[in-house]
């Protein structure tokens, strides 16, 4: 099937990107808190083996982290988990992920992750603020001290993008972590805020969205499942105040969600699609790299290098700025994910 956009797409090529960030967070998404006065990093003993502990038969050490974000109206803690090769000769790549529970996933493939030469970080969610409108909780409370937000505020998103950044800073202070090579890794609606952070902080080598779907990867506009107005209604607390309240359609927006993919520029951005997942749009995900193109090449890097087709289940695009796969299946964040992610990064170095 030959590749359509929607008539009267707004294209961002041309703004710089200043501009782009204004229009998303004025928007969308709303301003983040200011980055904190400090960050400083904790080993904490969590469990009867203590601080570390061996896994991967022996190939990796896990360490249990506190970091505390020294803001101007008070401190702001939260738990990290580090898993590194237990033999580092020289700085290793590594992921940060943002999940949905305090425990590493049961599906993270983390033997093969650490196998193939990488560390990982950890974070869940709801450990930096509730996900739902409750705003004297956890950051937002500190943030917003009302317990609201107000016109250019952030919601929800904007504050665990903010976390996300807080990981990075203690991140790249490890001496055994190469600064250069730190992708962060979201899935669903953690798709959307890794994207939104990757916007926000350009020290990320990568930023990969699972099937991050609505106000994530996927373009408004032609989305017939989790339209703007449902995500609206659903989820008003991840979003600016403008955005929640809004009624208007998706045709008089100024912008589309492949706006956000070119706000990532200019590191890579990866956006990873599941069959099955039409709630995600997959073809509403593969439209939008495809618009989000001509941005990085007018910024001399390589796009979405892709044929002038829709994808198949089990297709990789790994060429260019912008990577891309279309798995089998439905919404999740599997095994074959992380061997994409993984082989996309290895083909770029």
């Amino acid at each position: 099937m030959e590749l359509k956009l929607p008539k009267g797409l707004p294209m961002p090529d041309g703004l710089s990107k200043p501009a782009l960030l204004e229009l998303l967070l004025t928007q969308e998404y709303g301003f983040p808190p200011e980055p904190p006065l400090s960050v400083h990093a904790e080993e904490t003993e969590t469990d009867a083996v203590g601080a570390k502990a061996e896994l991967c038969g022996g190939e990796a050490i896990l360490k249990h982290i506190r970091l505390t974000c020294r803001m101007a109206n008070g401190d702001f803690s939260f738990p990290l988990i580090s898993v590194f090769p237990a033999k580092i000769e020289t700085p290793v790549p590594s992921f940060l992920l943002i999940g949905f529970g305090a425990a590493l996933p049961d599906t993270l493939p983390l033997q093969e992750i650490v196998g193939r030469g990488y560390g990982l970080l950890y974070f869940c969610y709801t450990d930096i603020t509730p996900d739902d409108g409750d705003f004297s909780a956890g950051l937002a409370g500190l943030v917003f001290p009302e317990g609201r937000t107000e016109g250019r505020q952030c919601g929800k998103l904007g504050l665990w993008a903010w976390a996300a950044s807080r990981a990075a800073d203690y991140a790249l202070t490890l001496p055994f972590a190469d600064p250069a090579r730190l992708s962060l890794v979201g899935h669903s609606r953690l798709g959307k805020t890794v994207l939104l952070a990757g916007a926000l902080d350009e020290r990320f080598h990568c930023v990969i969205a699972n099937d991050s779907g609505t106000s994530g990867a996927a373009l408004f506009r032609g989305n017939r499942c989790e339209t703007l107005q449902r995500i609206r209604q659903a989820f008003p607390w991840w979003f600016c105040e403008r955005f929640a309240a809004s009624d208007a359609g998706e045709e008089a927006l100024p912008f589309d969600q492949h706006f956000l993919l070119a706000a990532n520029a200019p590191h890579r951005v990866y956006v990873a699609s599941a069959q099955d997942d039409p709630w995600a749009d997959p073809v509403n995900e593969y439209l939008s790299c495809a618009a989000a193109d001509g941005y990085f090449r007018q910024n001399a890097l390589p796009g979405f290098v892709h044929p002038d087709r829709f994808p198949l289940p089990g297709e990789t695009f790994h060429k260019g700025w912008i990577g891309h796969h279309l798995r089998a299946g439905g919404h999740d964040l599997r095994r074959e994910d992380w061997l994409c992610f993984m082989d996309y990064l290895e083909n770029q170095t």
